[in-house]
């Protein structure tokens, strides 16, 4: 071989070394991740600056997830995880992370038990980057009315301690499941302001897990100061001997918007109330705000902008669209009724006349949006923006627990005001 064609083929050897070389050192940096563990399912989030390329495999005996990740290198952020995963996660219980091969890591995932797995992809959205996410769901499913029946037989019990206990409010659910409509002749007690059964309330804590909603300039997560808001209206309903709460997430974790109508309509509610804190572009909008469902338009541009605004959290928490049928969730929130709506705009009334006791408003009356969450067509919904996050001095205010507290009692005494006025019939609809 001639020295000239030796020369060029050792180049063009060199070139290829340093070609696969660049290749492997390109392999994407993690730059977090994060571990969402739930009763619904639990959800690990892995942030990358260019898009992961995975498969999985699962077994139930024992119960576990594979999950090979292409063309990555392992790095101390992944090993991270193996500590992450707390003693009382209702679904993992060990991840352990390997080099599986070169440009090649595996995760080993140990479940409590039986388990469907869907791992896929997310775009960079807000602040964040590439997210691989990969989703845990208990093989049989969490049930709304299930888990609220629980809840009702764990009041029971601790009624039972009670020397005056109020009537059971377990058997009085279970039976007006199966109630019909009253008929017409009864029909004049609806204007009485009393009513012989129990109350239910859907409390929907906005944003949850990936997306964190609005921040404060101080650094307040909505998605925190609503949660608490939340639970604190929670045990006020639960106080009341004829109503009980349902929460949507009861703790910090993503729940797609048409689960949250899902779950609501699952337990038949009553009511139901999604709890906000606004934000704007400046520091200087203040003030509480309540909103129900438009068929016709924005009542307002700002209105309009901020149904946009939180219709787009569900691209922000991350669904699944590849298993997710469209279909079915455009039928879902395109159903809406003129009586949920004039219902709904009662319920807002009377929550914000008793907001306007606690602080300013930010509009003196209720108004409507497109708002994805309030299109439960056989509940009356309203959603309430506390307050703005993004103003210093109410973003202070929102993590006062004394002002959580106003908050919660004016939203309680908004609910008494309208059943007082509107006591519902008889459960008619079909579980």
């Amino acid at each position: 071989m001639r020295p000239e064609k030796r020369r060029r083929l050792l180049l063009q050897g060199g070139a290829l070394l340093m070609l696969l070389g660049s290749s492997l050192a390109r392999s994407a940096r993690i730059m977090a991740v994060r571990l969402w563990p739930a009763r619904d399912y639990s959800r690990v989030t892995i942030e990358s600056d260019e898009p992961l390329r995975a498969r999985h495999t699962q077994s139930d005996h024992p119960p576990q997830v594979r999950v090979d990740i292409e063309g990555l290198q392992l790095q101390p952020v992944l090993r991270l995880w193996e500590g992450k995963v707390a003693a009382d996660d209702p679904n993992i219980v060990d991840v352990r992370i390997t080099q599986a091969a070169t440009g090649q890591v595996q995760m080993l995932i140990d479940l409590r038990h039986a388990t469907t797995a869907q791992v896929f992809q997310l775009r960079p959205v807000g602040n964040y980057q590439h997210r691989l996410v990969l989703d845990l769901y208990p093989a049989k499913a969490v049930d709304p009315l299930e888990s609220l029946i629980a809840d009702l037989r764990q009041r029971g019990h601790r009624a039972a301690t009670d020397p005056t206990p109020p009537a059971d409010p377990l058997g009085d659910f279970i039976a007006q499941r199966s109630q019909r409509a009253s008929p017409p002749a009864q029909e004049t007690g609806r204007a009485s302001g009393a009513t012989d059964r129990l109350l239910i309330v859907a409390i929907d804590p906005g944003h949850g897990g990936e997306d964190p909603g609005a921040i404060g300039p101080g650094g307040t997560r909505e998605k925190d100061v609503v949660l608490q808001v939340a639970m604190l209206l929670r045990d006020r309903i639960n106080a009341r001997p004829t109503m009980r709460a349902y929460m949507t997430r009861e703790g910090d974790y993503f729940v797609p918007l048409h689960v949250r109508v899902q779950k609501a309509r699952r337990v038949q509610a009553d009511l139901f109330i999604s709890i906000h804190a606004d934000a704007f572009f400046t520091p200087r909008p203040q003030g509480a705000s309540v909103f129900v469902l438009s068929e016709r338009g924005a009542t307002s541009s700002a209105a309009r902008w901020l149904a946009d605004k939180e219709n787009a959290a569900d691209g922000v928490g991350g669904v699944n669209i590849r298993v997710h049928d469209p279909s079915v969730r455009q039928a879902l929130l395109d159903m809406s009724t003129t009586a949920q709506i004039n219902d709904s705009l009662q319920v807002g009334s009377a929550m914000l006349g008793e907001l306007a006791r606690v602080g300013k408003l930010h509009k003196p009356r209720v108004e409507q949006a497109g708002f994805a969450v309030l299109k439960a067509p056989d509940i009356p919904s309203v959603l309430v923006e506390t307050a703005f996050i993004s103003n210093p001095d109410e973003e202070i205010k929102l993590r006062d627990v004394e002002y959580q507290n106003q908050l919660s009692e004016a939203l309680m005494r908004g609910i008494e005001r309208y059943f007082a006025k509107n006591p519902p019939l008889a459960r008619n609809r079909t579980l």
